[in-house]
């Protein structure tokens, strides 16, 4: 994918509002229209990751569905070293997942015009490809990098999507092999914050921190009321019932009190039933 003959000096570069550079393309070098793709470097300060660096990072909107990862690569590495590509369906911050799935676990990924984040090996890259000449384009597929799209394209696809038996049997185990490993390790660290979380001889309850990041599980009805039953239990042993004269006292008149509150709601019932009992002719 080479450019023109021209100097990057002698370029003559092309400023649209909001501070971005147009870069033309063009999928050959026979092809009569051009693509127009418009980069701007990456300063997004409240995003704090490593892997978009703000004084190497380049910001690259409209990037057509024929360029993957390993072409826009091969487009800008003539601007100097890549270190690394990430295409994406919108702009947005980086989010790196804990867990990497195989590529038969994963969705097919939409097809669409995308945005890149290309960061360069150094800042000299960005100021480069800022001032690559409007009226000079990019080619994309060479004799030296073909670009496959259309019909040829879904063909290498789909004969890509196969594979062989033994290899996936060998993506299985050891995707396998990472999943028992966590969930071990997952055991392994409940048992732990269990026994810290038991109580000592005296009663007392060692609370740990959990780990970062983790989320606080929701406390279910049976859980809950396991808890209660645990709490009861524990006051009934450390309770001392009717041991002072006052507290027997207390125990009787309460138990009085019922005897007559419930005494006068019989009563009244009593009286209800006489009343709907009575004869009354006229």
């Amino acid at each position: 994918m080479a450019p023109s003959g021209r100097k990057h000096a002698k370029s003559q570069p092309r400023i649209i509002p909001g501070g971005f550079s147009v870069l033309p393309i063009q999928f050959d070098s026979d092809s009569a229209t051009q693509h127009t793709l418009y980069i701007k470097e990456h300063k997004v300060r409240a995003e704090k990751t490593s892997r978009r660096p703000l004084d190497r990072t380049l910001f690259v909107l409209n990037i057509p569905p024929y360029c993957s990862e390993a072409v826009i690569r091969d487009l800008f590495s003539q601007f100097g070293s890549v270190q690394s590509v990430e295409l994406r369906d919108h702009p947005g911050s980086s989010h790196e997942s804990e867990l990497k799935l195989s590529k038969l676990f994963t969705p097919a990924s939409k097809q669409g015009f995308k945005v890149g984040y290309i960061v360069f090996q150094n800042s000299s890259g960005i100021a480069a490809a800022k001032k690559h000449d409007y009226d000079v384009p990019l080619v994309v597929s060479t004799e030296q990098h073909p670009v496959k799209t259309g019909v040829q394209k879904w063909i290498q696809e789909y004969k890509e999507s196969f594979i062989q038996p033994d290899n996936l049997q060998e993506i299985v185990d050891s995707f396998m092999q990472d999943y028992d490993k966590r969930k071990e390790e997952e055991a392994e660290r409940q048992k732990k914050e269990a026994e810290q979380q038991e109580e000592d001889e005296e009663g007392w309850v060692k609370v740990t921190r959990g780990q970062k990041g983790t989320k606080a599980r929701p406390h279910s009805e049976a859980a809950n009321k396991r808890t209660l039953q645990k709490e009861m239990r524990k006051k009934k042993r450390k309770e001392l019932m009717n041991f002072y004269t006052w507290q027997h006292r207390n125990t009787q008149k309460e138990h009085i009190a019922e005897l007559r509150k419930k005494f006068e709601e019989d009563k009244q019932k009593i009286a209800l039933l006489r009343a709907q009992r009575k004869f009354r002719p006229y």
